[in-house]
């Protein structure tokens, strides 16, 4: 197994909300400064790094004096219009002071789950990264609804390492690590140095949202090294207090939880399909519709039991397993009302049942992907 990230030329740094404001204080200057300082140096030694960072809606709360996180989406919007402007404000200072360049870039779900506009956001940050620009990401929280929204800036920076296929994730927090249990309660716990990202057995170990300030924990930080890991990504979560955090992992230490990718990685449109977080339509597959999608075999009409929701021809759809787990993402090569009429029933009955030829799978193999 992989024990550090020598090798590791382009990389995405997320820091939470509870490092970039000091727990909601407002913007932590100095750790801001330290972060550009890290990355202005390793641009400088010839790698490319992509900064996620938390933090608009933290800093709008403490402008607008908000003690308590609103949970109105419009609220919400409000208080990242007018954190943006200082958190951007404050990271443009910091790496000017490093000559260096910083690009905002503000993303939605829909700019990835569109292809097109998921192409021109991979064109425009790997040409920025070309230019040595440090691209600064954020979801855009003032224009998102909860229909669209990444949930947590974890995921976000998952989706961006799959995005540019960066070779390692570097999660930052105010926690060493992942513990074999919450150590704020178990005594015995200890730190997990090294495992393979997509064990399920981390998922056990890892619990809730740390802060009242940040929205994420420590397992959307290990679901977060699972998708990363799909485009062949490593992940590090490490303490965002750590000296010299960066450059030390870069270096070759080990700090944190080190979560390996495994050998074999998805093409970069079945990476596309796996990261749509949100769909407007799912089907339901009996066992035998299921053991031929896990033996790399198309989803057949017959295998399917149920169709929910709404979607035309091309768009992505849930695969679900009879107790309603979502295993797969495809391309539904049917609308919704077709998939209805066709569901239960033998592919050579299609033309009959629609009064027109289709094709013989409701999504071809090469169209999906398993979770």
């Amino acid at each position: 197994m992989q024990t550090s990230l020598t090798a590791c030329k382009r990389i995405v740094v997320k820091v939470g909300s509870s490092l970039v404001t000091n727990q909601g204080a407002g913007l932590d200057l100095t750790a801001l400064g330290n972060w550009a300082r890290q990355i202005a140096a390793l641009s400088a030694s010839g790698h490319e790094v992509v900064l996620v960072s938390s933090g608009a809606i933290a800093e709008g709360m403490q402008r607008l004096g908000w003690t308590t996180r609103p949970t109105l989406i419009h609220e919400l919007q409000a208080a990242a219009a007018v954190g943006q402007m200082g958190l951007v404000q404050a990271y443009e200072s910091c790496f000017r002071q490093h000559q260096r360049h910083a690009a905002q870039v503000l993303l939605t779900h829909a700019d990835l789950v569109d292809r097109e506009r998921y192409l021109n956001a991979r064109a425009t940050l790997t040409t920025l990264l070309s230019l040595g620009v440090i691209p600064i990401i954020n979801e855009n929280d003032t224009v998102v609804t909860d229909e669209i929204k990444f949930g947590d800036n974890d995921t976000l920076g998952a989706l961006v390492t799959n995005l540019i296929d960066a070779d390692a994730l570097v999660i930052l927090t105010d926690q060493p690590g992942l513990y074999t249990a919450d150590p704020r309660k178990d005594p015995t716990a200890t730190l997990v140095t090294h495992a393979q990202a997509g064990d399920t057995h981390l998922e056990a170990m890892a619990g809730g949202a740390g802060s009242a300030i940040g929205r994420g924990g420590m397992l959307t930080k290990i679901l977060a090294a699972k998708r990363a890991a799909r485009s062949g990504a490593h992940t590090v979560i490490a303490s965002g207090h750590e000296r010299d955090v960066l450059l030390r992992l870069l270096q070759g230490e080990s700090i944190g939880t080190l979560l390996v990718a495994p050998t074999l990685t998805l093409a970069a449109r079945k990476q596309w399909l796996a990261d749509h977080l949100q769909v407007t339509g799912s089907v339901v597959l009996d066992a035998g519709a299921l053991a031929a999608l896990r033996a790399g075999k198309s989803l057949l009409p017959i295998g399917i039991t149920t169709v929910s929701g709404e979607f035309q021809r091309g768009a992505v759809i849930a695969c679900l397993d009879e107790q309603g787990h979502d295993i797969a993402r495809g391309l539904s090569n049917y609308s919704d009302s077709e998939a209805r009429r066709i569901a239960r029933h033998s592919s050579s009955d299609i033309s009959d049942l629609l009064g027109y030829g289709g094709d013989a799978e409701l999504i071809h193999r090469d169209n999906l992907v398993l979770l």
